[in-house]
């Protein structure tokens, strides 16, 4: 494997910072409320399949 000094490291670097596509500010903004958005949805889902299994069980349970 070849070796690069540092300068040259750097270089390469920049270089390949400078190919990246950053998100704009809007884009963060959007994606960052669709992430809570969706996590809500998902705890609000899991805690009623929750609240209807508990209740399954407690209605089987009492039966015996």
């Amino acid at each position: 494997m070849a070796t690069t000094n540092p300068a040259q490291f750097i270089q390469q670097v920049r270089s390949e910072v400078s190919k990246i596509t950053w998100p704009t500010r809007r884009e963060v903004l959007l994606t960052t409320v669709m992430v809570f958005a969706l996590s809500a949805l998902a705890a609000l889902f899991f805690g009623l399949v929750d609240l209807i299994i508990r209740f399954g069980l407690q209605t089987l349970l009492g039966f015996f």
